[in-house]
């Protein structure tokens, strides 16, 4: 077909656009941009989907954007098509990508366009659900052609919809000129065998069955490398976090293969891409869905020339006929070892698959692509005009460490009243009949205080509910007793006249924090005001933890008035006590402070490090040290997860540990003392320790469950030994938050947590005896 034969000169894409970070994406972008290049006389633009969770700085051929959870925005879409005289609109269609059951929304704005549709199907399934039924086979009616990109698509549109054949065209998928080698060297590789996976990651990939298949591959190639490539699809992350590519990190590291597998954790662009495939010396794709009938990476890799290996899902078993790649079954490391070690032994078999997948992927180009659309748009504009003088169709307008998680203050926000912080949540929605508690606005006050202190875009958010929460506690303290009252009932009614010493202890550390940290002076001022008001209380309790809480509030505190001579005493006077009863306690097998390891017990050692950092006792940290190593011993599960004392039974000498029901406030202590031990020793250990109990909010523990709620922005309450407690209340979810804010502390914040040098050297000295004893 000559262009100047062309009929068409206006053409809409209808789907998500770059900078928006999926396969659908890339591909409306590519599409999009392949069409315009065709010829100076085709105006080719884009109508781009949004989540309306994300904004994207889209480029000019973007002209109109809808919102996918908006019925409205499809009208208005498609009113816009139908003034701006549109000649054919290209829908790439994915049920994910439209709002209502199965993508519905989109139907609407479909029945009432006037010009000609032709739809591409990303997926089609064998075995659609009712409502994916329903939508693809009124999309299919009215569409004047449909596209899709293999011929077993088009065999699933005939069996399960009831297409007609020649309705359909089969169109390949297009893809950008790679060149046929590259330098491994401008990629760190050089010399060594380079395996590639390319691509947003989700669970469905299967990479970790390439991972099990490393040390197979490593024993006959020790410098190969397994590069993947790309980041985690931005809903996974919203509804799960990074919990697949932190599974996949942990099992690197747990099979020793960690050395050999290099992950790029970005959206990458397409000369990136194909910088990395010109570099690989073979492709794999290993995913689990049998039924996938396109996948982007793939083409690629075919079109690049490359030798491929694929589990055998629909569209591999298709491109990879003919000799132009290996398949091997699902879930199989063994095949897919055998079959990678088997290539790289045989450099001749390599050569001839990349001969016969670069010969058919001449035709995959992205120019060719775009004239075969070209050719489907003049086709359906035609049968357009011939069914429309035979029938009158009506229309009607119808409604870092893996990546760590934002700091996400919604549930925060929302368990938060005028009053304060509500305790307990039933689900996600706040339970008022159980009120509140000094505990928890001790806990949020600390949060807020460590947020504004890291920087914050949204201060005034941050300052209010810092403001709110040490309103309530200045309203919870008896200047008469010099005590905290601890429980509040909805009706702001103190439930007792003298809170527990916990509680007070909880309360001292957030007052200490915020004299510490904040630079408010109506706070700062408050706050100073409370916390000398109750420190003396501290001298009279028992409680170890109690101790513990106030001494990380004095540690605070004395960041700002080193030269406070009354607190520094108190705070010394405690430390000695809590160092006394670890130092009597101290037994072979058992360096506790207690014949019972209970809750929150990573914060007696860890008052014990913090303590001894800023009164140079190295004594005093060695013991910390020591007795959280062992408290790392004891919460680690036998398949190697961090496993926190269970609540159900704790620990008693001379007994086996609980193992549920585990809860978030211990993991959060555990990240927070093992940042404080790195700080004083170094160890780049005790910050892999740190790394893994904070990784068990996100899904790394004994039942594979994140407990953190990306959605709400909330923790669920506790891993019991067969669910997570879905319900997430205030302490859980502050205790992520605090835990999140230790991990993601700078360079400059860590490096205020380290002792001097010389200190540093004797705290060594000292843990190694500690250990001998």
């Amino acid at each position: 077909m000559k262009i100047e034969e062309r009929s068409i000169r206006r053409i809409a894409v209808l789907g998500n656009h770059l900078p928006r970070q999926c396969g659908i994406a890339t591909f409306t972008t590519d599409l999009s941009d392949a069409i315009a290049s065709v010829g100076p006389d085709l105006d080719c633009f884009v109508l781009a989907m949004n989540d309306g969770r994300h904004q994207h700085a889209y480029p000019p051929r973007v002209r109109f954007e809808l919102g996918d959870s908006d019925p409205g925005a499809y009208t208005r879409a498609a009113d816009f098509l139908n003034v701006n005289a549109v000649d054919v609109i290209s829908v790439q269609h994915e049920y994910g990508i439209f709002g209502g059951k199965a993508g519905s929304h989109l139907l609407p704005l479909l029945r009432a366009l006037r010009m000609p549709i032709v739809t591409t199907l990303h997926t089609i399934l064998a075995t659609p659900n009712l409502h994916q039924r329903r939508v693809m086979d009124e999309l299919t009616a009215l569409s004047e052609r449909l596209v899709v990109m293999t011929r077993g698509g088009a065999e699933l549109l005939v069996e399960v919809h009831g297409v007609a054949e020649e309705k359909i065209d089969v169109i390949p998928h297009g893809i950008p000129n790679v060149p046929f080698a590259g330098s491994k060297r401008r990629l760190g590789v050089e010399g060594r065998p380079v395996i590639l996976t390319f691509g947003l990651l989700s669970p469905d990939k299967g990479i970790e069955f390439v991972i099990d298949a490393l040390p197979t591959i490593l024993s006959h190639y020790p410098d190969a490398v397994y590069i993947i490539l790309g980041a985690t699809h931005p809903h996974i992350v919203e509804r799960h976090g990074e919990m697949y590519r932190l599974m996949l990190e942990d099992r690197a590291k747990r099979l020793g293969v960690d050395g050999s597998v290099i992950f790029h954790n970005r959206f990458v662009s397409q000369s990136e891409v194909s910088e990395f495939l010109a570099a690989a010396d073979i492709y794999i794709t290993p995913y689990l869905n049998p039924e996938q009938i396109t996948s982007g990476t793939l083409a690629y890799a075919v079109g690049a020339g490359k030798a491929v290996i694929s589990t055998p899902y629909a569209y591999a078993r298709e491109l990879l006929a003919d000799d132009r790649g290996i398949l091997v079954p699902f879930r199989d490391p063994a095949a897919i070892g055998k079959e990678i070690v088997g290539l790289l032994d045989d450099p001749e078999r390599r050569r001839e698959l990349r001969e016969h997948a670069a010969a058919h992927g001449r035709a995959m180009l992205w120019p060719s692509v775009a004239h075969s659309y070209l050719r489907t748009f003049e086709r359906a504009r035609t049968e357009q005009a011939l069914r429309l003088r035979t029938e009158f169709r009506a229309s009607t307008l119808a409604t870092r460490p893996a990546e760590l998680p934002e700091v996400n203050l919604d549930h925060v926000e929302v368990m938060s009243d005028g009053t304060g912080m509500l305790q307990h949540a039933t689900f996600n929605v706040p339970r008022y009949d159980e009120g509140y508690c000094i505990d928890d606005n001790a806990r949020a006050l600390l949060l807020m205080t460590l947020i504004e202190d890291a920087g914050t875009d949204d201060p005034r958010t941050v300052r209010m509910l810092a403001s709110r929460y040490l309103a309530f506690m200045s309203h919870g303290f008896d200047a008469g007793s010099g005590r905290f009252r601890n429980f509040m009932s909805y009706s702001r009614l103190w439930r007792e006249e003298k809170g527990s010493e916990d509680s007070h202890g909880r309360a001292l550390w957030a007052l200490g924090t915020v004299v510490g940290r904040s630079t408010d002076p109506g706070r700062n001022s408050l706050a100073a005001a409370l916390f000398h008001a109750a420190l003396p209380a501290v001298s009279q309790f028992s409680s170890p933890r109690a101790w513990a809480f106030a001494l990380l509030g004095i540690e605070q505190y004395v960041r700002a008035f080193e030269g406070d001579r009354n607190v520094q005493a108190v705070g010394r006077e405690l430390g000695a006590r809590l160092h006394g009863l670890f130092r009597r306690t101290d037994q072979p097998g058992w360096p506790w402070c207690e014949d019972r390891v209970t809750y929150c017990n990573a914060r007696l050692p860890q008052a014990l490090i913090a303590t001894g950092a800023w009164t140079g006792d190295a004594s005093m940290i060695a013991t910390g040290i020591h007795s959280l190593a062992w408290l790392m011993t004891i919460q680690r599960s036998p398949d190697g997860y961090f496993a926190p004392v269970g609540t159900n039974g704790f620990f008693d000498r001379g007994t086996a540990p609980a193992m549920f029901d585990q809860q978030p406030v211990d993991a959060c202590a555990t990240v927070s003392a093992c940042m404080h031990a790195f700080g004083a020793t170094g160890d780049h250990r005790w910050a892999e320790h740190a790394r893994s109990a904070f990784t068990w909010f996100l899904g790394q523990n004994q039942l594979q469950q994140s407990l953190y709620d990306p959605l709400s922005g909330g923790c669920r309450d506790a891993l019991h030994a067969d669910r997570v407690n879905e319900n997430q209340g205030a302490e859980s979810t502050l205790s992520f938050l605090l835990a999140l804010m230790d991990m993601r502390a700078d360079e400059e914040r860590g490096k205020a947590m380290q002792v001097p040098v010389p200190l540093a050297a004797e705290v060594l000295m000292a843990v190694s005896a500690a250990a001998v004893r």
